[in-house]
């Protein structure tokens, strides 16, 4: 891989990290979920619902501040708004949770499926974020690598779910929280480190296809040495 393809790589981990808040923003994500759980065990629910839209809130207004982009923190309002509703609907706390729960198990089963139909959702995104289009998938090594990428977020979610769900229905609230914090941004970070590696893999098997067929292919019989 030359000096201009690591760049390239390395733009598209910022891109990548970027659309999801950063790493600052993956830890902000945690805050609404600190706030719930305290507030409801020493208040009540309407308490911890109100605190944990003020924090998210308070997320949005201090990227906005810092001039960060804005689009994870509004994602992240709408989603513990999402959460807030249920909870309250439910009229218990762990309803704050539900929404998560099952939103990784969908996301689980969309990756898992992706991969199934050979269409493995992580080389989709990188062929969109590259230009480069679904050409990588007539090359079995990129296809792989990309398949390696996949699962290991279909393990990340899965994990959520079988994990949280059992919480869940054993009414364990503040394990749901500190569930939902350590397979938050600590998995996906891992997951995004996997994905890092299995581009790099991929692109390099790309590349080395793409030489191979140069120099493989004939010479144009049409044309005459100048000499």
């Amino acid at each position: 891989m030359t000096d201009s393809e690591g760049e390239n790589v390395e733009d598209r981990k910022q891109t990548i990290l970027e659309q999801l808040g950063g790493l600052t923003g993956l830890v902000a994500s945690t805050l609404p979920v600190l706030a719930f759980v305290p507030v409801n065990s020493f208040w009540n629910l309407t308490a911890a619902i109100w605190s944990a839209l003020a924090v998210a809130l308070g997320v949005m207004v201090w990227r906005l501040v810092q001039r960060a982009p804005i689009q994870p923190a509004i994602s992240g309002f709408f989603g513990v708004g999402i959460c807030a509703f249920i909870a309250y609907r439910t009229g218990d706390a762990k309803g704050y949770f539900l929404f998560g729960i099952y939103t990784s198990l969908a996301y689980a089963g969309v990756f898992v499926v992706s991969m199934i139909a050979r269409w493995p959702l992580v080389g989709v995104a990188w062929g969109y974020l590259n230009s480069a289009g679904s050409s990588w998938r007539s090359n079995r090594s990129a296809v792989a690598s990309y398949d390696i990428a996949t699962f290991a977020w279909a393990v990340v979610f899965g994990a959520r779910y079988l994990v949280q769900s059992q919480l869940y229905d054993a009414d364990q609230t503040g394990w749901l929280a500190v569930a939902r914090i350590g397979m938050g941004w600590p998995l996906t970070g891992v997951a995004l480190l996997v994905t890092f590696w299995a581009v790099r893999r991929a692109d390099r098997a790309l590349a080395e296809a793409s030489s191979t067929d140069v120099e493989l292919t004939p010479p144009n019989p049409g044309t005459r040495d100048a000499s």
